[in-house]
C-alpha cells in the first residue's frame, strides 16, 4: 500500500516556475505557500507582485494577487490592506525593486506601521534586467555596470536594509534569513510563519529579508552560488533577528 510522505503544497498553483536552476526564489515561494496553508489563511491572502524576476509570482501563489508598478508594492499593499483589513496582505520583492526604486514606499509603509508582510529577496544584483549593480551589491562585486567591481569611493557601500529598518518604530518584526542549506531553509520558514502570525495579530509591519542567489548573473554554477551566498554575502548581511516587538 502506498503512503504519501510528501506532496506539493496547495499554496502553489500548477504553473511551472520560471526561475533559473539554483535560484532561491523557488525555495522561498514554497515556504511562503506552505505557511499560508498551515496558518489557514490562504483563502484570504492577497499577494502583491513586484517588478523583477518575481514579476510572475501572481501566477505561482494560489491566492488572490495584484501586480504593482516597479517599486510600488508597499504602496499598493497599503491600499489593499486598508480597504480589506481582514485579509492577509504580503509583498514579494527583490533588492532592485525594494532597495532602489521602491525604497521610499517601503520606508514610509514601515514608518506608518502598516499591518503587512514584506518578503524581501536580496541577491545583490539586478537579476531580470541583465545583472547591473544593485544598492545591495558587494564591494568589489563585478556586474555589467561595475565591470571592475563595486568601488566604495564612487558607488558607496551596500545598503543594509534590515539594519536600517530596525530603527523604524512601526516595524514589529524583522529577520534576515538564508536558504543555502536545509538547516537555514527550516529557519527561514519559521521566520516567515512568525511574520504572518504577527500580521494576523495586528502587530504592524513585518519583513523577512532573504540572502538569496542569482547564479546566472553572478556567473556561477548553482552549487557554487549557494556557497557564495554563504561565504561572501552573509558576512556583509549577517543573519538574525533585528527587531521583534513581540519577544518576551
Amino acid at each position: 500500500m502506498w503512503e504519501v510522505k510528501y506532496e506539493k503544497t496547495s499554496g502553489l498553483t500548477d504553473k511551472k516556475l520560471s526561475y533559473c536552476p539554483g535560484c532561491t526564489h523557488g525555495i522561498i515561494h514554497k515556504l511562503v505557500a506552505e505557511v499560508l496553508v498551515e496558518l489557514g489563511i490562504l483563502d484570504r491572502s492577497i499577494a502583491i507582485a513586484s517588478v523583477g524576476c518575481s514579476v510572475f509570482s501572481y501566477e505561482f501563489f494560489n491566492c488572490d494577487a495584484q501586480q504593482a508598478p516597479h517599486g510600488r508594492a508597499c504602496a499598493l499593499a497599503t491600499g489593499v490592506k486598508r480597504v480589506l483589513p481582514e485579509n492577509i496582505v504580503f509583498t514579494y520583492q527583490g533588492d532592485g525593486d525594494l532597495a532602489s526604486i521602491g525604497i521610499a514606499e517601503t520606508i514610509h509603509a514601515a514608518n506608518r506601521g502598516e499591518n503587512i508582510t514584506v518578503i524581501f529577496m536580496n541577491n545583490a544584483i539586478y537579476g531580470m534586467t541583465g545583472g547591473q549593480m544593485a544598492p545591495t551589491s558587494l564591494i568589489g562585486q563585478k556586474t555589467t555596470t561595475s565591470q571592475d567591481g563595486r568601488d566604495q569611493a564612487h558607488h558607496g557601500s551596500p545598503i543594509k536594509i534590515s539594519e536600517m529598518f530596525a530603527t523604524i518604530d512601526g516595524v514589529a518584526y524583522l529577520e534576515r534569513v538564508a536558504a543555502y542549506d536545509p538547516k537555514h531553509v527550516i529557519q527561514a520558514k519559521k521566520a516567515i510563519k512568525k511574520a504572518f502570525q504577527y500580521q494576523m495579530e495586528n502587530k504592524g509591519f513585518t519583513m523577512i529579508e532573504v540572502v538569496a542567489t542569482c547564479p546566472v548573473n553572478w556567473g556561477l554554477k548553482p552549487v557554487d552560488a549557494m556557497n557564495w551566498s554563504k561565504t561572501a554575502m552573509e558576512p556583509v548581511f549577517p543573519l538574525g533577528v533585528f527587531k521583534d516587538k513581540g519577544a518576551n
